[in-house]
C-alpha cells in the first residue's frame, strides 16, 4: 500500500481549533478519514517550528491520497505537503530499470 509523509502546519483558524477540540480530537478525526478511504495511520505527531503536525499515512492508491489532500486543503485549516515514500525494495527496482534519458546539450 502506499506510503506517505504528511507534513502540515495550521492556519490561525485552524490553531482555533485545536486549541478548542485538542489533539485527541484531531487524530480522531485524522483516523476517521483515512480509514474511510481504505488506508491506515502508521504514526502521528505535533510538533513546532515550520511544521505543527507530522504523519506517516498509508493509503490503497495515489487518488485517495489526492481526494484527502484537496478536501484539507479546501478546509482552509491546514497546508499541508504529501511526500510519497518509497521502500528500499522499490527504490532497488528503479535503479534496474533502464531509462533513456538524454541530458541538455548531450
Amino acid at each position: 500500500m502506499p506510503k506517505y509523509l504528511i507534513q502540515a502546519s495550521y492556519t490561525p483558524e485552524g490553531t482555533k481549533g485545536l486549541l478548542a477540540e485538542g489533539a485527541g480530537g484531531r487524530r480522531a478525526a485524522v483516523e476517521q478519514v483515512v480509514a474511510g478511504l481504505g488506508g491506515t495511520v502508521e504514526a502521528l505527531y505535533f510538533a513546532f517550528g515550520e511544521d505543527d503536525f507530522i504523519g506517516i499515512i498509508d493509503f490503497p492508491d495515489p487518488v485517495s491520497m489526492a481526494a484527502v489532500s484537496l478536501s484539507v486543503k479546501a478546509s482552509g485549516a491546514l497546508r499541508t505537503r504529501a511526500t510519497p515514500l518509497l521502500t528500499v525494495e522499490e527504490i532497488d527496482e528503479a535503479t534496474r530499470r533502464q531509462v533513456g534519458f538524454r541530458p541538455p546539450g548531450a
